[in-house]
């Protein structure tokens, strides 16, 4: 008889174990499903579009692509700004009209034909940049950058509009058009998509040691000559070659040209520059690029570049806010 007892009372312990268990793992899942994990109220997306990230989470998870959240996020900016029933403007993906899909349905949709051009592009040995311009132009652009070198390009984006349009231009008066050609684009989709969405794209600054890092090696060159096409201390520098320098004293690879930095990096406003990001400026000489002169931020609307001599220099003169473009973030991954 004890040894019965023994053996109910042991059972109804196990259950009562059971469902404690059972009841905890429940609350963890419910609590881990509806708790961000990141921030991205720092990336200049409006209230309207983080509003959905909750959403855009569940189904970025669900589609197999949890780690292109903040993409999704700058579509979205891109497409609607948060502010229309269909935000991330899904409805034409199906074949159907504009504006159809409810909102949760529009970035249910989104989000999966977002991991059906990213399993394209992957399976095709193409770059993420070719993803984000294919969900504006569809599926095809793909197909046409794997067969021209299979990275996204700028130069590609153009030529595949200007293939579909038939040559046909429209005003375009965004800011990024209107700095590149005066203010237009091809009809067809939008070729300035990728740098639009990359606005609204997340890039970590540099940590305090590696800012400390570049800047250790480019105080040593303080007082130095410029010098036009010099990029290594037995020459002496000119602007993007003390930059490329630097950088590669702290372990980061950079192209040799300003412009070419600039197209290397996350364009920022110049109010959330860090330490150790780049400057760019325009029309300082006639160099036959957009970008002309690029310098380090060092903080305080300060910036070291090489000038004549080579040092800091002060971001509010009239100068150079004559010719700022705005800040750029290296990115390292």
């Amino acid at each position: 008889m004890r040894l019965r007892h023994l053996a109910v009372f042991g059972g109804i312990f196990t259950v009562i174990i059971s469902l404690l268990l059972f009841l905890f793992i429940v609350t963890a899942d419910d609590e881990e499903s509806s708790t961000s994990h990141f921030d991205f109220s720092g990336l200049n997306l409006s209230e309207e579009v983080l509003k959905h990230q909750p959403t855009v989470e569940k189904y970025a998870k669900e589609y197999g692509i949890p780690d292109y959240v903040n993409y999704l996020l700058a579509i979205m900016q891109v497409e609607s700004g948060g502010t229309v029933a269909d935000v991330m403007q899904s409805s034409e993906s199906l074949g159907l009209p504009p504006n159809s899909l409810s909102t949760e349905e529009s970035i249910k949709q989104g989000c999966k034909y977002f991991s059906e051009l990213l399993k394209s592009a992957e399976a095709k040995g193409c770059d993420i940049n070719t993803v984000v311009q294919a969900y504006n132009y569809g599926g095809g652009f793909i197909d046409y950058v794997a067969s021209h070198g299979k990275k996204y390009t700028f130069d590609l984006a153009v030529s595949f509009a200007r293939d579909k349009s038939g040559g046909v231009k429209v005003t375009y008066k965004n800011e990024i058009a209107i700095k590149e050609n005066g203010g237009w684009r091809y009809k067809y989709g939008n070729m300035f998509y990728v740098r639009l969405v990359n606005q609204y794209l997340a890039v970590p600054s540099f940590s305090d040691a590696t800012a400390q890092a570049i800047f250790n090696e480019a105080l040593k060159y303080q007082g130095w000559k410029y010098v036009f096409g010099g990029s290594n201390p037995n020459t002496s520098f000119d602007c993007s070659g003390l930059v490329q320098w630097c950088y590669g004293k702290a372990g980061i690879s950079l192209p040799r040209t300003a412009q070419a930095q600039y197209d290397a990096t996350q364009h920022i406003p110049l109010s959330q520059a860090k330490a150790g990001d780049l400057v760019f400026f325009h029309s300082t000489y006639n160099a036959g690029t957009y970008v002309t002169h690029v310098g380090i931020y060092a903080g305080n609307n300060r910036m070291y570049h090489a000038g004549d001599p080579i040092g800091y220099a002060d971001l509010t003169s009239s100068y150079w806010q004559q010719h700022l473009i705005g800040a750029g973030r290296v990115k390292t991954n």
